[in-house]
């Protein structure tokens, strides 16, 4: 092969890597554009509608979000090295048990090790479903609404699906009472 013909060989590769680049790129902004509602301004509008999910609870069995489908849901995304969600744990364990017969029920999802959740939650006695994102659930966390990938932080859905609250920071009774209460 001549010298010539292997430069103009690097530069076809070249060229055929730009436009391949290109399109890839195209392709990629196509797809987040899919994903996120854009206002006629140009800035992302973060959806009112829940998004979907499947997690393992702590017992290692599948949960899927629409298993509560129909009801008022509080999820809340905590750690156990948050102290903050630490301290808000209690009122949710006694919301949950007044409010469960009346359609109404908290998922916790932790971004967190298993063994840890396990650990904090089995002593504290909590009574709603937590389940273990991990890594996954600051992808999950910011699909509801939590740009700012802060702990804890809650949303409240209602029956239809709606999401109706995003709540950053640390929840008291009272508050989440008098979010829910309207719902139920």
């Amino acid at each position: 092969m001549t010298k010539k013909n292997s430069t103009l060989l690097l530069v076809s590769l070249a060229v055929a890597g730009l436009i391949a680049g290109y399109f890839f790129n195209n392709w990629q902004h196509e797809q987040k554009l899919a994903e996120t509602k854009v206002a006629p301004t140009g800035k992302a509008v973060i959806s009112n509608v829940r998004p979907l999910f499947k997690l393992k609870d702590i017992e290692g069995k599948v949960r899927d979000v629409k298993e509560w489908d129909g009801q008022v849901l509080m999820i809340n995304f905590w750690a156990t090295w948050c102290p903050p969600c630490r301290r808000e744990i209690p009122a949710f364990i006694e919301v949950q048990e007044k409010y469960k017969d009346k359609g109404f029920t908290i998922i916790g999802i932790a971004l967190d090790e298993k063994q840890a959740v396990i650990d904090f939650t089995d002593p504290m006695g909590v009574n709603y479903p937590i389940l273990l994102a991990e890594d996954e659930g600051i992808v999950l966390t910011k699909a509801y609404g939590n740009r700012l990938g802060v702990l804890p932080f809650t949303v409240i859905v209602d029956r239809k699906g709606n999401i109706v609250h995003r709540q950053r920071n640390e929840l008291t009774f009272e508050q989440v009472e008098g979010m829910i209460k309207p719902l139920l």
